[in-house]
């Protein structure tokens, strides 16, 4: 479903505090240029300008997802994210082989 950029906020940190003791959130950023249908393979689309850079930004609980296109230059979302990405896993460092 696609949201309002506000409401997208509200309901994107309700989302982050129920899934804080159990369950993730997956978050999938992409560049935007503002087309609903794909280019064709043949010609070209005439009179159509990409719009300046916007992001669709999607997340999904594993039962409700949500979406909503965002200006690059906002950055409510940037700091939702980093207020909210304390639950992730450090890797493992991996001894270095020998080389022969």
């Amino acid at each position: 479903m696609s949201l309002e950029s506000k409401q997208f906020l509200t309901e994107l940190t309700g989302l982050f505090q129920k899934c804080r003791m159990l369950g993730s959130v997956y978050i999938t950023l992409k560049k935007y240029d503002g087309r609903t249908k794909p280019i064709p393979k043949k010609g070209s689309v005439e009179g159509f300008e990409p719009s300046d850079n916007k992001c669709l930004l999607r997340a999904i609980d594993g039962k409700k997802k949500m979406s909503t296109v965002v200006n690059s230059k906002e950055m409510a979302y940037s700091n939702l994210l980093r207020a909210n990405m304390d639950g992730l896993r450090r890797g493992t460092k991996r001894p270095a082989q020998d080389l022969p």
